[in-house]
């Protein structure tokens, strides 16, 4: 991998105009003209915009892209995706995917004509006997939302480019810090900068990047046409979150391993999914392909019922319980009730999203700290066992 944190740092230009260390905002709807169509590059912020030329350009140099494209939300660019297909063309994607990702494909493109088929991606094999004549897009995320599964992005990437076929891949978890898809064969990559490349809970925003030129052209016109654009002082936001991205993921990873190999030898816990533990699937793989394991980590309860998990993630003190991930402050979440709602229980199930998966992500405290309130969380699950199951609210899926 070609990333480091001098090369990142460094990627974040000086502004030519004012020798200004940080980028500048340009807070402005539209340029003036100095005759119809003759300007200095930018007309119409929806089109293109300074702060967010800056950001693409960091962002596709991270990933060792040609072309990056910044929109308003994860899901509004997974959107872009998937309007570079057709009526009648379908997608293999893998089965333990982001809720509000099979929410998009199931609820408004499969409408559309675009036929989605979901296949446990761990073993390449599946992707290859899942494709059809009509396959045009394979969409992986590794590691996986919440189960942590690692697909071998080189292999697939191989059987994509066989069968004539665009590889997206959402790196998400992992980040550009760690691992770079492009590198290994994908042709497209997604995140939610919501996540680790913002890094902070403070905003909402999402990415792609194109490897070649061509493709990155036509993402470009889809973010022009439908216009889900991220505002520049989101864009600013990203890019000073950014310039520490690599000590932030460096340390979520110490403290994810510490935390995964408590939770692995506490006997309420049935199982830890997390790509840094060597008995993980994949272990080798998520070694060989990435420098780094990422923070969060998910496990199941023995009790193997939501009930159960309730009590659990509304009894910790530290890790608040809360949407999303990647941010300085550790989160948990419940996914069969908040994150993976939208999915139906047979097909959440048959992913590895059990009733009482808990996913974490852990942020950037002391370690031990976290531990103890993960440990205490324990001891009033244990002590409230027996109790009846307690009455609340329905969590609300975003």
């Amino acid at each position: 991998m070609s990333n480091n944190a001098t090369q990142t740092i460094h990627s974040i230009p000086v502004d030519p105009l004012t020798g200004s260390i940080a980028v500048p905002i340009y807070q402005t709807s539209t340029f003036v003209q100095e005759a119809p169509g003759v300007n200095l590059g930018y007309d119409y912020s929806r089109t293109n915009n300074p702060t967010r030329a800056t950001l693409e350009k960091i962002i596709a140099g991270l990933e060792g892209g040609h072309t990056g494209a910044a929109f308003s939300s994860g899901l509004a660019a997974i959107d872009a995706v998937v309007k570079l297909l057709k009526s009648g063309d379908e997608i293999v994607a893998v089965d333990d995917i982001y809720g509000g990702a099979f929410r998009l494909f199931t609820h408004v493109y499969e409408k559309f004509g675009i036929k989605v088929t979901y296949v446990d991606s761990t073993n390449a094999d599946n992707v290859f006997e899942a494709i059809t004549p009509q396959t045009k897009l394979i969409w992986i995320e590794t590691p996986t939302n919440p189960t942590l599964k690692i697909s071998d992005i080189a292999t697939i990437a191989e059987i994509a480019k066989a069968n004539n076929c665009l590889l997206c891949v959402d790196n998400t978890f992992a980040s550009p810090a760690l691992q770079q898809p492009l590198l290994l064969g994908a042709d497209i990559v997604v995140h939610s900068a919501t996540k680790y490349l913002g890094g902070h809970c403070d905003l909402i925003a999402g990415v792609v990047v194109t490897k070649t030129e061509e493709l990155g052209a036509k993402i470009k016109f889809i973010q022009n046409a439908s216009g889900a654009v991220l505002g520049p002082f989101d864009c600013w936001l990203i890019i000073r979150g950014i310039e520490t991205l690599h000590l932030r993921v460096k340390q979520h990873g110490i403290n994810a391993l510490e935390v995964a190999r408590y939770l692995e030898q506490h006997p309420a816990v049935e199982k830890v999914f997390y790509p840094g533990l060597e008995q993980h699937h994949n272990h080798a793989i998520a070694k060989q392909q990435a420098t780094g394991f990422g923070g969060v980590v998910s496990f199941t309860l023995k009790n193997d019922t939501e009930d159960a998990a309730t009590r659990f993630v509304t009894a910790t003190k530290y890790f608040r319980l809360a949407e999303s991930l990647g941010g300085v402050k550790s989160l948990l979440c419940h996914p069969a009730a908040m994150t993976h709602k939208s999915i139906p229980v047979e097909k959440r199930r048959a992913a590895g999203v059990s009733d009482s998966l808990i996913r974490l992500s852990v942020g950037l405290e002391e370690a031990a700290d976290l531990i103890s309130d993960l440990e205490q969380a324990f001891t009033k699950l244990v002590l409230t066992q027996e109790e009846a199951p307690v009455n609340r609210q329905e969590l609300s899926e975003i």
